[in-house]
């Protein structure tokens, strides 16, 4: 679910933040530079959960590193699915998120300058690229995480708020879609499980959304790799096409002088 993954996050930051002028919630609209850069760390950060999984897309980024260390946060989490995959694990992480945004560097001419969020992108942008299939090879998409690190480290919004913001975004949206399947994610109390009664456990329909391990779902794209699950990842690209695309269309309405010449 790589791609959907990392398509769900972007297509839930446009949400929240592109104020589009349809399907757009409006509710923290931001500068086109900060949509965009918020909406690669987006995609990126929908596809860390699946950092407890050494066969994952994100496992693959850096050679014997990568597998070795997803497996350990797996074996520590519990395995796929499990503690990585919780709402503890995204608040875990929108809190490092915060302490990342944190870091600025104050350079002449130019002023505070997000730092954090910048190495923390290339990494991100690795992992969405090569989940959406943007490139063929891993050095490539390294490549164009540190391209996209770039645009962050200049362009991205004057605020320490859109960088853990746009990671808990792409975090919840990968609950979100694993939700959808069959297989769940636990329960939102873990590490309490809590395990239905038997009639609920014993009851058609009841025990696909409340499974007897604790597990909670709305199976309505099926089973991970479904002809559901494709249908849902083209229209959430569309979706994407649009809200980029009107994004770009502002940002290009908006440029200096100089640089509108220079294009």
């Amino acid at each position: 679910m790589g791609f959907t993954h990392a398509t769900s996050g972007t297509a839930a930051w446009l949400a929240v933040t592109a104020a589009l002028p349809a399907l757009g919630t409006d509710i923290l609209p931001l500068t086109s530079a900060g949509v965009i850069a918020g909406a690669m760390v987006s995609a990126g950060a929908a596809l860390l959960p699946d950092a407890d999984h050494k066969s994952a897309t994100i496992a693959h980024a850096v050679p014997v590193l990568g597998p070795l260390v997803t497996g350990t946060i797996g074996d520590v989490s519990g395995g796929h699915r499990h503690g990585a995959h919780t709402l503890l694990a995204a608040a875990l992480v929108t809190v490092a998120a915060v302490a990342i945004g944190q870091w600025h560097m104050d350079i002449p001419e130019i002023g505070p300058t997000p730092i954090g969020p910048a190495i923390a992108t290339v990494a991100l942008i690795t992992f969405a690229a090569k989940a959406r299939d943007l490139v063929r090879h891993w050095t490539t998409a390294w490549a164009l995480g540190l391209l996209s690190a770039a645009v962050v480290f200049f362009f991205a919004p004057d605020s320490s708020i859109w960088f853990p913001l746009a990671i808990a975004i792409g975090y919840i949206a990968h609950l979100v879609g694993d939700a959808l399947t069959i297989g769940g994610i636990p329960g939102p109390l873990w590490p309490i499980t809590i395990k239905p009664p038997r009639w609920w456990a014993r009851t058609n329909v009841l025990n696909d959304i409340w499974k007897r391990n604790g597990y909670i779902a709305f199976p309505i794209l099926g089973k991970a790799g479904s002809a559901r699950e494709t249908v849902a990842a083209v229209l959430l690209g569309l979706y994407c096409a649009y809200g980029l695309g009107n994004v770009a269309i502002r940002a290009a309405q908006t440029l200096p002088d100089w640089a509108a010449a220079v294009l």
